[in-house]
């Protein structure tokens, strides 16, 4: 293999390596200029008032309380 140094062909891998960088930059440009930033509104919730979660109520009285529930049907 010839050395690129002493050929000449440096001169080209530049080019390539030029290239690349200069595209990967166009496309980081055209990211931030076409991207839309939506503003979202702050949600504010109030420190002073304390309320107790309501308790969940099942309506399920044959079926035993599992961690996991199984399908009705296996495939």
């Amino acid at each position: 293999m010839k050395n690129p140094f002493e050929s000449g062909h440096i001169k080209n891998y530049i080019f390539a390596y030029i290239g690349v960088v200069v595209i990967m930059v166009l496309f980081f440009i055209a990211s931030t200029l076409f991207h839309d930033v939506q503003s979202v509104d702050k949600k504010k919730f109030e420190v002073g008032t304390k309320s107790k979660p309501k308790a969940v109520e099942t309506s399920s009285d044959n079926s035993p309380n599992y961690k996991y529930k199984l399908l009705p049907k296996s495939y």
